[in-house]
């Protein structure tokens, strides 16, 4: 039996949320913003996204109130796409993903090691074993031992420092 394309019979909301975050692109795009990746350029030259998905699911995550549109420059109008309490509600279940992902598929260690800032303690199972629930903007980003860092699009090349979540990454 072919899968269907929606999950509009089941009345479940793991399906409902499955429906907006599910598809393939749109959890790496939240992990962009939530590394602070704002603008499209950055989004598409960091995903290697094709630029007709881009659109398509930013928009999605904006019309969803997942996220904003915030002007920054008006001549030329240009946007930058904000995360919004919504898509900050996102960070435990994208954070745990990932450390599932660092300890079954990752051959020589985690690539990214997430510390809670205000306490130091490295976040283990989404959450930290000090502190207990923290939230994405008290959270730094740096490279762990299993981070190659052969990649030399911008977003790549500022990530080889620490970076506190949901902060601004300035790349040009």
């Amino acid at each position: 039996m072919a899968l269907g394309t929606d999950y509009g019979g089941q009345d479940c909301s793991l399906a409902k949320a499955l429906e907006l975050v599910g598809e393939r692109w749109t959890p790496l795009i939240l992990r962009d913003a939530f590394i602070g990746v704002r603008r499209y350029r950055d989004f598409l030259d960091h995903l290697d996204i094709p630029r007709a998905v881009l659109a398509t699911r930013l928009q999605a995550l904006v019309d969803a109130g997942v996220m904003t549109k915030e002007r920054y420059q008006d001549a030329p109008p240009r946007d930058e796409y904000v995360l919004t309490a919504m898509g900050r509600d996102l960070w435990p279940a994208l954070h745990l993903l990932s450390q599932w992902g660092e300890r079954h598929l990752s051959e020589h260690g985690p690539r990214r090691v997430y510390t809670h800032l205000p306490c130091g303690s490295e976040l283990r199972n989404g959450s930290c074993p000090t502190c207990g629930v923290v939230r994405p903007e008290d959270v730094e980003v740096r490279p762990g031992p299993g981070a190659t860092q052969t990649r030399t699009d911008a977003v790549s090349v500022a990530l080889r420092e620490p970076h506190r979540l949901l902060e601004p990454l300035r790349t040009s």
